[in-house]
This record gives structure tokens, C-alpha cells and sequence, in this order.
């Protein structure tokens, strides 16, 4: 579980294409999810050649996203855009609501997690050049079907009232 008290705002070349819908995509977006971060910039930031991407983004909290614009500056010294951000209005109260990302197991949901696996040909996986990509194919496979069957839910975090004696 995670509950913020810091305010997060990231910027950076991530490398990872934001234009183009991929496993490393998704799975960059999971993980800034469980930290209320999503990607605002979905346009080209960098253009070389005949080829356009969006691998440079900002990050913010989305509960404390407010009204913002954001714009790419060309500035002549780098193949890489800079991105503009302003915001013109940012919630920097803590949210009222506080959630956690909780995953039920049961029997039922272990039994579609074997059949999946059963189901699942990895021959793919290992044709493939050098160790680290097999390792990391293996793990995407593996992980895409582990949270299919145990997919997480966001759950309202309520406090408990002491009770006095």
C-alpha cells in the first residue's frame, strides 16, 4: 500500500514512446498508477529523420491535477523537444479519500491463473536471441497473465474509531 504525503511532478526522456500503444508502455503506466501518477504529453518530442515519438513526459499526481497546457519548445540545440507545462491550477490540499490496491485470491481465481498458464505456448519465448530478451519475454508473459487473473482493485481506506471503555 501506498498513500503519498509528497507532491510529485516528473519530467524526463523515459525512452518509452508514448505515440505507439506497447508492453513497456503498459507497464510504466501500471507502475505510475500505483503512485496516482499519469503521463500528460501525447504529442512528438522528438523527431529524427522520418520518424516522430513522444519519449519525453511529465508526471503528475492525478489527484492534484488541475488546469494545465502543455507545449513543445523547439529550441535548435537537441533532437528532443522541450515540454512546456503550466499549470494554472494545482490542488495542493492531501486528497479527502485515501485508497489502497488490494488483489483478491481464491481458489477460483488460481485455477483461471493455472488454466491460463497451461494454455499459454512459450516456445515463442524461447527462440529468442540472448538470455536477457527470453528473461524478460518470460517475465512479460508471465505477468500479463498473472494480472489478468488477479487484477487489482481500488479500494476506499476508511479509519477505524477507537472505542472507548
Amino acid at each position: 500500500m501506498h498513500i503519498s504525503t509528497i507532491e510529485y511532478i516528473i519530467c524526463g526522456d523515459i525512452n518509452i514512446d508514448y505515440l505507439v500503444d506497447s508492453d513497456r508502455k503498459s507497464q510504466l503506466k501500471a507502475l505510475l498508477k500505483t503512485y496516482n501518477l499519469i503521463g500528460l504529453v501525447n504529442l512528438q518530442t522528438r523527431t529524427q529523420k522520418n520518424s516522430t515519438t513522444a519519449i519525453g513526459n511529465i508526471f503528475i499526481d492525478i489527484n492534484k491535477m488541475g488546469n494545465y497546457s502543455i507545449c513543445p519548445i523547439i529550441n535548435g540545440l537537441s533532437d528532443h523537444y522541450v515540454q512546456s507545462i503550466i499549470l494554472h491550477s494545482f490542488n495542493m490540499r492531501p486528497p479527502t479519500k485515501k485508497y489502497m490496491l488490494i488483489g483478491k485470491i481464491n481458489e477460483h481465481k488460481i485455477n483461471d491463473f493455472l488454466i491460463k498458464l497451461s494454455y499459454k505456448t512459450w516456445d515463442t519465448i524461447f527462440c529468442t536471441d540472448g538470455i536477457n530478451k527470453m528473461f524478460n519475454s518470460f517475465v512479460d508473459s508471465y505477468l500479463e497473465i498473472f494480472c489478468s487473473s488477479f487484477p487489482l482493485k481500488r479500494v476506499h481506506i476508511t479509519k477505524k474509531k477507537k472505542i472507548n471503555k
